[in-house]
C-alpha cells in the first residue's frame, strides 16, 4: 500500500471515530414535559385504582340510603369525593365518613389499593361482619376509628403489623375473643379504646410494651383473671378505664408507677385487697371510681390531700376508716358516693366549704352525730343522701338555703323534732325521704308548694294530725308513702288530682271515713295499701284497688268492693250513703226536740192539774164529819192513813209525844 492509501485509510478512521463522539456533545437534553407526563400517567393509573377500589365497596353497601349518601362518588377523581381528602401527590390520604348510616361490610374494602392512607374513621355507622385480616396492608395508617359499628368476631392478629397506628378504637361493637398478643407491638400507640364489647380472657401482658398509651379502656368487655404488673410500665397513662369485667384479685403494687393519671376507673369487678397506696401521689388525679368491689383497708392516705378530684366513688366496698380524718379539703370536688361501707366518725363543718360539690352520698355506714348546719353553704348540692347510718339531732333549717336540690334522703336514722318550715323553699325537689325516724308533728302545710316532688315518703315517724289536703297540689307526685304513723281524719279528696300516682301507702294509721270518690281519678295507680286504719265503705272502680291484695284492706272498720278478700258492697252507692248520712242527721235534730217537747208536755199537765185537784178536795172536805181525835181527814186513803197513825201513837197516848209547844 502506498502512503497516500494509509494517509486515506487513517482519515477514514478518525473520521469515523470523530463521528461517534461529535453525538455526545451536541445530543438534546432530555424532554421535562415527557418525563412530567409519564409520572402524571402513573399517578393517573394509581388514581384510577383508588377510584375503582372505592366505587367497588360503594356498590357493595347495602341499601339505598348508602348509595345516596355517597352520590358524589362518580368519576375518577376521588379526591374531590365526600370524605375523601388527597395528599399533594393526589393519593388518598384520609378517609372519614362517621355518622353516616352506611350499611354493608369491609370485606370488599381493597386496602391494598390505598398504600398512603393516613387515617380511616368510620366511627358510628351501621357497618358488620368481621374485621378482615387484609387491613394490615394499610402500613402507614396513624388513625383507625371503626367504633360504634355491628363489627363480629375477633380482633385479627394481623392488627398486630399496624406499628404506625397512634389512635386504634375499636369500642362499641361485638367483637369476641382475647385480645390478641400482637397487640403489644403497637408501639407508637397513644391511645387503645376496646371498650363496650364482648371480649373475654385475661389482659395481655404484652400490653406493657406500649409505653406511649396515655388513654387506655377495656371496660364493659368479660374480661377475667387479674391486672398484668407490666401495666405498671405504662406510665404514661393518664386515663385508665378497666370498669364493668369480671377481674379479680388485688391491684398489682406497680399501678402506684402511674403517677400521671387524671382518671381511675375499676367499678364493678371482683377486685379484693387494699387500694393503691400513691393513687394521687401526682396531684393529678381528677376522677377516681372504684365502686362495687371487695377493697378493704382503709382509704390512702395520698387522697386525703388531693385536691385535684372532681368525681370520688368507693361506694360498696368494705372499706374503713375516720371519715373525719381521712377526708380532707377538696375545692374542686363535684360528685362524692362513699356509700355502703364501714366508715364511721362524724360530719364536720368541712362540708360547707364544698361549694363546687352537686352530689354527697353517705349512706349504709356507721356516721353518727347530727347534720351539720354548715352543710347548708355548700349551695351547689342537688342531691344529698346520708340514709340508714347513725345520725341524731334535728333536720337543720340551713338545708332550705340549697335552691338547687333535688333529692333529700335521710331515712333510717335517729333524726326527731319536726320538719323545719324551710323544706318549702327548695322548689326543685323531687324526692323526699324522711323515712324511719322520730319525727314529730303536724305534716307541714308549706310541701304543697315543692310542687316539681316526684316522691314523698315520711312513713314510720310519729307524724300526728290529719294529712294535709295542700299534698293535692303536687301534680307530678309519683309515689306517696305515710304509713306508719299517727294521722287522724278522713282522707283529704284532693290526693284524688294526682294523675300521676303509681303508689301509694297510707297504712298503720288512724285513718277514718270513707275513701273519697275522687281516688276514681287516679288513672296510674298500680300499687296500693290502706290496710290498718279504720276506714269503711266502698273501695275506687280502678285498675291500683280492683287489682290489690286483700292484705292492702285488711283490718278497716268496713270496706267493701270487687278487690280480693273483700266483701261485695250493697246496693247503696257511697253518694246515697253520704245522703242517708246527712238525713239520719235530720231526723236527729228533729227528733229530739220533738221527744224533749213529749216528755215536758205530761210534766206541765201534772203542775197545773193536781194543785186544782187538791183545793177541790180542800173544799169537799168541809162538809165531811171531823174525827173524833180532834183533826179533819178527806177521802178514804186518808182514813186508811188516820187509823194507822193511831195505831202508831196508841191512841195519841202522852207517852209518844215528842214535844209540846
Amino acid at each position: 500500500m502506498s502512503l497516500l492509501q494509509k494517509l486515506v485509510s487513517m482519515f477514514l478512521l478518525f473520521f469515523l471515530l470523530l463521528m461517534c463522539i461529535i453525538p455526545s456533545f451536541f445530543a438534546f437534553p432530555p424532554n421535562p414535559s415527557a418525563t412530567s407526563f409519564g409520572a402524571a400517567k402513573y399517578v393517573a393509573a394509581e388514581g384510577n385504582k383508588e377510584s375503582e377500589a372505592l366505587l367497588k365497596w360503594k356498590a357493595s353497601l347495602d341499601d339505598n340510603h348508602s348509595q345516596s349518601v355517597l352520590s358524589s362518588w362518580v368519576g375518577s377523581s376521588p379526591c374531590r369525593w365526600l370524605g375523601i381528602t388527597c395528599d399533594n401527590s393526589g393519593r388518598v390520604a384520609d378517609f372519614s365518613l362517621p355518622h353516616f348510616g352506611l350499611r354493608g361490610t369491609i370485606h370488599s374494602f381493597s386496602f391494598s389499593s390505598f398504600p398512603n392512607l393516613l387515617t380511616l374513621i368510620l366511627w358510628n355507622n351501621s357497618l358488620y361482619g368481621t374485621i378482615p385480616s387484609h387491613i394490615s396492608n394499610l402500613t402507614k395508617i396513624t388513625q383507625l376509628d371503626l367504633s360504634d359499628n355491628h363489627f363480629t368476631g375477633n380482633i385479627p392478629l394481623e392488627i398486630g403489623s399496624l406499628q404506625s397506628l397512634s389512635n386504634l378504637d375499636l369500642s362499641y361493637n361485638n367483637l369476641i375473643g382475647r385480645i390478641p398478643f400482637s397487640i403489644g407491638n403497637l408501639r407508637n400507640l397513644s391511645l387503645l379504646y376496646l371498650w363496650e364489647n364482648k371480649l373475654s380472657g385475661s389482659i395481655p401482658s404484652s400490653i406493657g410494651n406500649m409505653t406511649m398509651l396515655t388513654r387506655l379502656d377495656l371496660s364493659t368487655n368479660n374480661l377475667s383473671a387479674s391486672v398484668p404488673r407490666e401495666i405498671g410500665q405504662l406510665e404514661s397513662l393518664v386515663g385508665l378505664s378497666l370498669s364493668f369485667n369480671n377481674l379479680h384479685g388485688s391491684l398489682p403494687p406497680e399501678m402506684n408507677n402511674l403517677t400521671h393519671l387524671e382518671i381511675l376507673q375499676l367499678f364493678t369487678n371482683n377486685f379484693t385487697g387494699h387500694l393503691p397506696r400513691d393513687l394521687c401521689l401526682g396531684g393529678l388525679l381528677v376522677n377516681f371510681s372504684a365502686g362495687y368491689n371487695h377493697f378493704s383497708g382503709p382509704i390512702p392516705k395520698s387522697l386525703r390531700n388531693c385536691t385535684s378530684l372532681f368525681r370520688f366513688r368507693l361506694d360498696w366496698n368494705q372499706l374503713t376508716g375516720n371519715i373525719s380524718e381521712d377526708f380532707g379539703l377538696y375545692p374542686n370536688l363535684n360528685y362524692v358516693d362513699l356509700s355502703h361501707n364501714y366508715l364511721y366518725g362524724e360530719l364536720t363543718w368541712k362540708w360547707g366549704g364544698f361549694h363546687n360539690l352537686a352530689s354527697l352520698k353517705l349512706s349504709n355506714n356507721n356516721i353518727s352525730g347530727e347534720i351539720p348546719s354548715e352543710l347548708g353553704k355548700a349551695t351547689g348540692l342537688q342531691m344529698i343522701d346520708l340514709s340508714s347510718n347513725l345520725l341524731k339531732g334535728t333536720v337543720p333549717k340551713e338545708l332550705g338555703q340549697l335552691k338547687a336540690l333535688y333529692n333529700l334522703t335521710l331515712h333510717n336514722n335517729y333524726l326527731f323534732g319536726v320538719i323545719p318550715f324551710e323544706i318549702q323553699m327548695l322548689s326543685q325537689l323531687r324526692a323526699l325521704n324522711l323515712a324511719s325516724n322520730n319525727l314529730g308533728g303536724s305534716i307541714p302545710k308549706k310541701l304543697g308548694q315543692c310542687s316539681n316532688l316526684l316522691q314523698l315518703n315520711l312513713s314510720h315517724n310519729k307524724f300526728i294530725g290529719s294529712i294535709p289536703s295542700e299534698i293535692g297540689s303536687l301534680h307530678f307526685l309519683g309515689d306517696l308513702d305515710l304509713s306508719g304513723n299517727l294521722l287522724a281524719g278522713e282522707i283529704p279528696s284532693q290526693i284524688g288530682q294526682l294523675k300521676q300516682l303509681e303508689t301509694m301507702n297510707l297504712s298503720h294509721n288512724k285513718l277514718s271515713g270513707l275513701i273519697p270518690t275522687a281516688f276514681v281519678d287516679l288513672v296510674s295507680l298500680t300499687a296500693v295499701d290502706i290496710s290498718y286504719n279504720e276506714l269503711e265503705g266502698p273501695i275506687p272502680k280502678i285498675k291500683g284497688f280492683n287489682e290489690a291484695p286483700f292484705e292492702a284492706f285488711m283490718n278497716n272498720s268496713g270496706l267493701c268492693g270487687n278487690a280480693s278478700g273483700l266483701k261485695p258492697c250493697t246496693l247503696l252507692t257511697s253518694s246515697s250513703k253520704v245522703a242517708k248520712r246527712k238525713s239520719n242527721k235530720i231526723v236527729i235534730l228533729i227528733l229530739v226536740p220533738l221527744l224533749g217537747i213529749l216528755l215536758l208536755l205530761p210534766i206541765m199537765v201534772g203542775c197545773l192539774y193536781f194543785p186544782n185537784r187538791k183545793r177541790r178536795e180542800r173544799i169537799s172536805c168541809l162538809g165531811e164529819r171531823q174525827s173524833p181525835h180532834g183533826f179533819v181527814v178527806c177521802g178514804h186513803e186518808e182514813e186508811i192513813l188516820h187509823e194507822k197513825i193511831i195505831q202508831a201513837t196508841n191512841n195519841f197516848n202522852f207517852n209518844n209525844c215528842i214535844g209540846k209547844g
